[in-house]
């Protein structure tokens, strides 16, 4: 059975948008993914879009901003690394990866963060197989 996962930031605009693209790529049939903020953006973060298309040839450009209340229950919480108060969604287990938002900054700024979201996914989904969580 596929364990529920959420990346969660405050707009899901960014980080958490591209974890969940790359998740459900990656990590598919081990895991069921969302992700969700406590705010939303009118659209997503169009450099994000741009980095995942063209690192991972993965369309993100229909995924829309979700509000934690739009999500199911999940059994593992990611925080992306919020430089305020995260937002809280309960889980069985709780992380927190720390990332900078890459927002406004330049496109190596977006590929380092994309790199960054696609080891700690591989690492999450191995945990996950493995019982770790």
């Amino acid at each position: 059975m596929k364990k529920k996962v959420a990346f969660i930031c405050v707009h899901n605009s960014c980080r958490s948008q591209m974890a969940e693209a790359l998740a459900k790529n990656l990590a598919g049939e081990t895991l069921e993914v969302y992700s969700a903020g406590t705010e939303t953006k009118p659209q997503i973060n169009q450099d994000a879009v741009a980095t995942i298309k063209k690192l991972y040839d993965i369309d993100m450009s229909s995924q829309k901003s979700k509000l934690l209340q739009d999500i199911p229950p999940v059994d593992i919480v990611v925080k992306m690394g919020c430089n305020v108060v995260c937002p809280v969604l309960p889980g069985d287990h709780v992380e927190d990866w720390g990332l900078d938002d890459p927002t406004g900054k330049g496109e190596e700024e977006f590929i380092r963060t994309a790199k960054l979201i696609e080891e700690k996914v591989i690492d999450l989904k191995r945990r996950v197989e493995t019982g770790e969580i």
